[in-house]
């Protein structure tokens, strides 16, 4: 059942260490769930962004070999490992996508020559370095987004920075020039028996923002 409650789905969501291993997530579920997460905002809707979900027993074992050892608990208990890619290259669709914008109506001719004109080049003239940086922002919002959607599907989630980054692209048969590792994300339902979700004390919030003058 969707949890609708947008104050609890973002309040209450905590990092889930040990998840209920009898818990399977259907792909079409997944599918849905990528397909809300993909509407997060990203720079110049560059949406360089790309999910590789390993939920089989193979797949993740071959995940849980660049994992550190503190994070062997979410990968032997959850669902999946949802690994999130920054892709370098997703300036090359970019025509495409706005030209089929264009072609359904949604902006003028002369939005299209200046969105092809002003941002396109930026990126063919970039560094890969700024076209990396620019898909770890926009695979950033993903992660965020597809935790909260996440939870609005009833499911609980672990995001994960504490792996061997150079090996992950090649577990996934995927190119390291292209694609940048970001995130990965264990995704189950807690065992709320054990109380196992981390509920962490946050700095007052006066530490945390400033009005400039």
């Amino acid at each position: 059942m969707r949890n609708n409650d947008f104050n609890d789905v973002v309040q209450n969501r905590h990092s889930v260490r040990n998840f209920d291993r009898t818990v399977k997530i259907p792909r079409f579920e997944f599918k849905q769930m990528i397909e809300e997460t993909i509407t997060a905002p990203s720079a110049c809707n560059l949406q360089a962004w790309h999910f590789e979900i390993a939920d089989t027993a193979a797949s993740l074992a071959r995940v849980k070999k660049y994992m550190m050892k503190f994070n062997y608990p979410q990968v032997d208990s959850c669902a999946a490992i949802v690994q999130l890619f920054g892709y370098s290259d997703a300036y090359k669709a970019y025509r495409k996508m706005w030209t089929k914008t264009y072609e359904e109506g949604h902006i003028t001719k002369e939005k299209l020559d200046e969105v092809l004109s002003t941002f396109l080049p930026l990126y063919e003239n970039g560094s890969r370095q700024m076209r990396a940086m620019d898909a770890i922002i926009d695979s950033s919002l993903a992660a965020m987004q597809f935790m909260l959607v996440a939870r609005n599907h009833g499911y609980d989630t672990n995001p994960i920075a504490g792996y061997d980054a150079n090996q992950v692209p090649a577990t996934f048969g995927l190119d390291p020039e292209l694609y940048v590792p970001v995130m990965a994300i264990a995704i189950g339902k807690s065992t709320k028996q054990m109380n196992d979700a981390v509920k962490t004390v946050r700095y007052p919030v006066e530490q945390n923002y400033h009005f400039a003058d």
